[in-house]
């Protein structure tokens, strides 16, 4: 068992600007790290859950650390180009009204 801040070097914060969202989808780029020394095993534990497309909140539950260390390993990785992080959707309510309203009008016929 070693202490989330030993995983991270004792580091609170990312070191790019990359905006990572709790449900920011992280993949795996499966890239070959250029210098596979410099990760440690939290590292390469990202990269094998990422192999599909996962949350970083479900990453972070699977890892069993700390969502903060989890952005930090995240972070890491796409500097390297090794995993690829995507925003999640947004949904447009303003589009789905008309839709809604007549869903709730038939409901009400019932």
């Amino acid at each position: 068992m070693v202490r989330p801040y030993v995983v991270i070097s004792g580091r609170t914060k990312p070191s790019s600007k990359l905006d990572l969202d709790l449900l920011a989808i992280v993949t795996a780029t499966w890239r070959t790290p250029a210098e596979p020394w410099t990760l440690n095993p939290e590292h390469f534990s990202v990269l094998r859950i990422c192999a599909s497309p996962v949350s970083l909140a479900d990453l972070a539950s699977d890892l069993r650390l700390p969502l903060g260390v989890v952005k930090i390993l995240v972070t890491d990785l796409s500097e390297r180009d090794l995993v690829t992080v995507r925003p999640p959707r947004t949904i447009r309510w303003q589009d789905d009204l008309p839709i809604l309203r007549e869903v709730l009008n038939d409901l009400r016929e019932l």
